[in-house]
């Protein structure tokens, strides 16, 4: 039985009347008749008794009406399914990031996604530091990811959704952390660092190798964290410096580590939300219209 049939067939069998089941469905009677005529040759069965005044339900009749209305319902759930998908609102979005330097943001996000498409599948996967969540872009595994990137593939599309200044993060017994004023990498040459996990397009550890390599030397990797919260905690631990951010600065209370700023012009990090350029999906490109809308600025600490 198609789903025209079923509808055909439940017009009449509410109305008991082919004229006004016909009216109901926009159709002429004869039309109508035929179809019925049909579906009753495909079952083998009389649905109808049909009199010159009346039509009544068979016992084949009655018992069709329930799988018929099943299958108009479930057809008109499936038209609707695929309405709100197409207008981004069901389906499915993954969002990748690292640390809780984006937390504010990921969290806004999320309340808003909820607010106005609460039919929207939106998963937070988290821990997906620069360089993961790039190739997880990339693999189609991850939809949208926010992080730090020198450099994105042509593939990729992004956005800045705010900027960070980056800093020196001192154990607080360092000669160079009684002062205040801005440090001259030259100074550290000789120091361990402690690093983020790195890879091609990571901005945060590019740029210790871009400070240091412009001050003449190689930084001397002692141990690389998970987080920085892990990097703040190995600082104060004296294994080592880091480079690192205002907004680490600004939202974490570490005892032990003194930030202090890069002597020099440099450029403040990016950070970006990324997603395929290719990308259709409209949910997608819903979440994108609602990230678009949020305020930029200070993401939070890392």
């Amino acid at each position: 039985m198609e789903v025209r049939q079923a509808e055909a067939f439940l017009a009449v069998a509410e109305e008991l009347h082919f004229g006004r089941a016909a009216d109901r469905l926009g159709m002429a009677q004869p039309p109508l008749s035929r179809i019925i005529k049909q579906l009753e040759r495909q079952l083998g069965t009389t649905l109808f008794h049909r009199t010159t005044r009346q039509v009544e339900l068979t016992a084949a009749g009655q018992a069709l009406v329930k799988p018929a209305d099943e299958l108009v319902r479930a057809s008109r759930a499936t038209r609707r399914a695929v309405k709100s998908a197409l207008a981004g609102e069901a389906g499915r979005v993954r969002l990748g990031f690292a640390g809780a330097s984006v937390n504010r943001t990921v969290g806004e996000l999320a309340r808003q996604v909820r607010k106005e498409r609460p039919g929207l599948d939106f998963e937070i996967h988290s821990s997906q530091f620069s360089q993961p969540a790039l190739e997880r872009i990339l693999d189609g595994s991850l939809d949208l990811a926010i992080g730090r990137w020198d450099f994105l593939p042509e593939e990729v599309d992004s956005r800045v959704i705010a900027v960070e200044e980056v800093i020196l993060a001192l154990p607080a017994s360092h000669p160079l952390a009684q002062d205040a004023g801005p440090v001259d990498m030259v100074e550290l040459r000789e120091e361990p660092w402690v690093v983020l996990p790195g890879g091609f397009a990571a901005a945060l550890p590019n740029r210790l190798n871009t400070l240091a390599m412009s001050a003449g030397f190689v930084p001397r990797v002692a141990q690389t964290a998970p987080d920085s919260w892990t990097l703040m905690v190995l600082v104060a631990a004296e294994l080592g410096c880091a480079v690192t951010l205002d907004s680490v600065r600004d939202n974490t209370s570490t005892p032990g580590v003194v930030f202090r700023p890069i002597l020099g012009e440099h450029a403040p990090l990016e950070v970006r939300m990324i997603w395929r350029r290719m990308d259709d999906n409209p949910a997608l490109h819903a979440v994108l219209d609602i990230a678009g809308r949020l305020p930029t600025g200070d993401p939070g600490a890392d």
